[in-house]
């Protein structure tokens, strides 16, 4: 039989949707793994990228560290995490994290960056403080691209996600890869493969529907109120 047929058997294999090994168990889990890397990574970048963009300081800095933080291979990192927080979800969730945080970072100064200056010279002139130009001005008209961050850091720990099932403990949709691997089951890596695939695709296209309504709402007038 082919790998198609073979495949379009698991899915229709009704042992392949319950218990702790079925579909919708791995791919909360998956979804589990992704909301808390994204939270945690999010509350560490969003703020230091959004400093950066108001200030201007240190973005030459921020700029290298996440390109050194985009080079780090995956799996090297999560055996080296591992190594110090034990074998399981931790060490994960730790890679996870590092990998998320440079496309979040780049995302949140790169949209304050992009705030015309104009805008903010007409707040500060109104008498306007800093933190009022931040949150009513620049976080309003950076939002696209903030999302922008999130997306791609979304994207990236779905996808990469698959490879901290290499570990034992952590769950998710990649324990069908690295199990089928395993035991050499073709129609089980490629079912899981897809089942991601369709994942990222159906939260890229969420993403892209909240670009869009940001991008809306940049387009109508700012307020400038003190």
């Amino acid at each position: 039989m082919s790998v198609v047929s073979d495949t379009i058997d698991w899915f229709s294999d009704s042992t392949n949707w319950s218990g702790e090994d079925g579909v919708p168990h791995r791919l909360v889990e998956h979804l589990g793994y992704t909301a808390l890397t994204i939270l945690i990574a999010a509350a560490i970048a969003i703020p230091i990228g959004l400093w950066i963009g108001h200030t201007g300081r240190l973005r030459g800095l921020a700029v290298v560290s996440s390109g050194a933080l985009r080079a780090l291979p995956t799996l090297g990192v999560l055996t080296y995490a591992s190594l110090f927080t034990g074998i399981g979800i931790k060490a994960a969730i730790f890679t996870l994290v590092l990998l998320a945080i440079p496309p979040l970072l780049a995302g949140a100064y790169a949209g304050l960056e992009s705030v015309d200056r104009q805008t903010i010279d007409a707040a500060r002139a109104i008498g306007m403080t800093e933190r009022q130009i931040l949150a009513k001005v620049e976080i309003p008209l950076a939002l696209p691209l903030i999302i922008g961050g999130l997306r791609s850091a979304t994207l990236q720990v779905v996808a990469t996600a698959t490879v901290a099932a290499f570990i034992p403990g952590p769950g998710g949709l990649g324990r069908y890869l690295i199990d089928g691997l395993a035991l050499r089951d073709n129609a089980e890596v490629v079912a899981g493969s897809v089942i991601v695939i369709v994942l990222a695709l159906v939260l890229d296209g969420i993403f892209v529907l909240l670009q869009r309504l940001a991008l809306r709402n940049r387009s109508a007038p700012v307020r400038l109120s003190a």
